[in-house]
C-alpha cells in the first residue's frame, strides 16, 4: 500500500508514465490542477506558492521512496518535483490568463533544463530532497522571472 501511494504521487497519477518527456506531462499535469482549483475554487495565484509548501514534504517522501524502490538516483518517471516547481513558478504570475499561464511553464521548463546556479547544486542533496530541490529553486527562478516582466511592462505602459 504504501509502496502504491508513493508510486501514484511521484508520477502525479499517471503523467509521470508520458513516454514523449515526463517532466513536461508533470509540468502540465500541475497546469491543470492549478487551473482547476483557480476556475472552480478561485484559489488566487499566491495560494499555488501555499499548495507547493503542502506537497512538497509528501513530493520528498514519495520522489525518495520510488527511487530506492527503483534503485535509481532521479527516476524519469518521478515528476512530483515538477508539480512542485511549477507552482511555484505560477506564484510568480499576476492573474491565470492564457499568457501567464504559458509564460511560467516556460519559464520554468527552461530553467529546470538549464539548471542555472544553485539548481544544479541542489540536485547532489540526498534521497528525494536533492530530486525537489533543483525543481523549487528552478520554479523560484521562473516566479521571480514572472514578476520581474510585469514589472517592467508596467513601468513601460505607465509613462
Amino acid at each position: 500500500m504504501k509502496g502504491k501511494a508513493a508510486l501514484a504521487l511521484a508520477t502525479w497519477f499517471g503523467c509521470g508514465y508520458w513516454p514523449l518527456g515526463p517532466g513536461t506531462a508533470g509540468s502540465l499535469g500541475a497546469l491543470a490542477a492549478a487551473w482547476a482549483l483557480h476556475r472552480w475554487l478561485g484559489f488566487a495565484m499566491g495560494w499555488h506558492a501555499a499548495l507547493a509548501a503542502v506537497l512538497l514534504l509528501p513530493g520528498v517522501w514519495a520522489a525518495g521512496e520510488v527511487a530506492r524502490r527503483r534503485g535509481v538516483e532521479d527516476p524519469g518517471m518521478v515528476v512530483v518535483d515538477e508539480v512542485v516547481g511549477q507552482w511555484v513558478a505560477l506564484a510568480g504570475a499576476g492573474a491565470f490568463t492564457w499568457t501567464e499561464g504559458a509564460a511560467a511553464f516556460v519559464l520554468f521548463r527552461l530553467f529546470d533544463i538549464l539548471k542555472p546556479w544553485p539548481v544544479r547544486a541542489a540536485e547532489r542533496l540526498p534521497g528525494g530532497w536533492g530530486i525537489m530541490a533543483d525543481d523549487v529553486l528552478a520554479g523560484i527562478y521562473a516566479a521571480l522571472a514572472l514578476g520581474a516582466g510585469r514589472m517592467l511592462a508596467a513601468n513601460m505602459f505607465q509613462s
